[in-house]
């Protein structure tokens, strides 16, 4: 069973403040930054939030460092993150059995500045007071998945994700 747990927001607040970027910790493999990975390619990287609220949070993001959505990538770079996002979307909702997959882009320039999707499958079944943006919100607790299970939704997602890609 998987158990939720208190999220200490201020905290986290506090060190997405201070540290380096993280995404671009994970893109140069410091371990300090480790993430589960689902893909990467020479433009994007696909991993496993370390703070879920539902399992098989994910995020999308660019590998090079990039803040603003509107000014930072073209067209066509942001078409091609879109296209990973829709194809991890597909995989989420196989592996999840998701009645719906949430796809917001959080961020701040004061705080976690590298441009990223947060990509979220949502379980049938999650009564409609408890879906939406109380789903999302990290101050209903986040999950204590253990680091084997979270190493094992990410093979079967990344194996999805490989499926639904292929299939494009």
């Amino acid at each position: 069973m998987i158990e939720r747990v208190p999220f200490d927001l201020k905290a986290y607040v506090r060190g997405s403040e201070t540290r380096p970027c993280f995404i671009c910790g994970l893109v140069n493999n410091d371990p300090a930054c480790f993430h589960h990975r689902i893909f990467e390619d020479d433009e994007t990287i696909i991993f496993l939030s370390k703070y879920p609220t539902l399992p098989g949070y994910c995020l999308v993001s660019p590998r090079e460092h990039r803040e603003d959505l509107a000014r930072d990538i073209s067209t066509d770079e942001y078409l091609r993150l879109q296209e990973k996002v829709h194809i991890l979307s597909r995989a989420l909702k196989r592996v999840f059995d998701a009645e719906r997959i949430y796809v917001l882009s959080l961020g701040s320039q004061q705080a976690n500045s590298h441009l990223h999707f947060h990509v979220v499958p949502l379980p049938s079944g999650v009564p409609l007071e408890k879906q939406q943006y109380h789903a999302l919100m990290g101050e209903h607790g986040v999950l204590q998945i253990p680091d084997d299970q979270m190493a094992e939704l990410a093979r079967q997602i990344a194996e999805t994700y490989d499926t639904e890609r292929v299939a494009s």
